[in-house]
C-alpha cells in the first residue's frame, strides 16, 4: 500500500509559478511510476506530467510542454510539479498518482492522493 500527500497548492496569478510536492510513504517507492493529473469542475481528470522510477523518462502533456516540469527525489520519497507560466485555464484540483507501470491512463494508476486545489487569477 502506498499514501500519498500533496501539499504546495494555492492562489497565483496568471504568468506566476508553484511548485506541488508529493510525499509518499509505504511500499517502495523508488521503485513506482509516478504521475500528476488534474481535475476541472466538470471535465474528466486528465494526465499532466509523469516521471519514471529512475527519473530517466519524463512525460508531459501538450497543454503544460515548455511550462511544467517534473522531478522526483527517490531518498526523500518525495515527487514535485514546478509549474512555470501559469494560465487561468490551469485552475483545477492536482493530484499525485502511482503505478507499478508507466501509464497515463488514470485508470491504469493504483495509488492516488488526496488532491490540491491550484487557482490562476487573471
Amino acid at each position: 500500500q502506498v499514501r500519498l500527500v500533496e501539499s504546495g497548492g494555492g492562489l497565483v496569478q496568471a504568468g506566476g509559478s508553484l511548485r506541488l510536492s508529493c510525499a509518499a510513504t509505504g511500499r517502495a517507492f523508488s521503485t513506482l511510476f509516478m504521475g500528476w493529473f488534474r481535475q476541472q469542475p466538470g471535465k474528466e481528470r486528465e494526465f499532466v506530467a509523469g516521471i519514471s522510477w529512475n527519473s530517466r523518462y519524463t512525460w508531459a502533456a501538450d497543454s503544460v510542454k515548455g511550462r511544467f516540469t517534473t522531478s522526483r527525489d527517490n531518498s526523500r520519497n518525495t515527487v514535485s510539479l514546478q509549474m512555470n507560466s501559469l494560465k487561468p485555464e490551469d485552475t483545477a484540483v492536482y493530484y499525485c498518482a502511482a503505478g507499478t507501470g508507466y501509464s497515463t491512463d488514470k485508470n491504469e494508476l493504483d495509488y492516488w492522493g488526496q488532491g490540491t486545489q491550484v487557482t490562476v487569477s487573471v
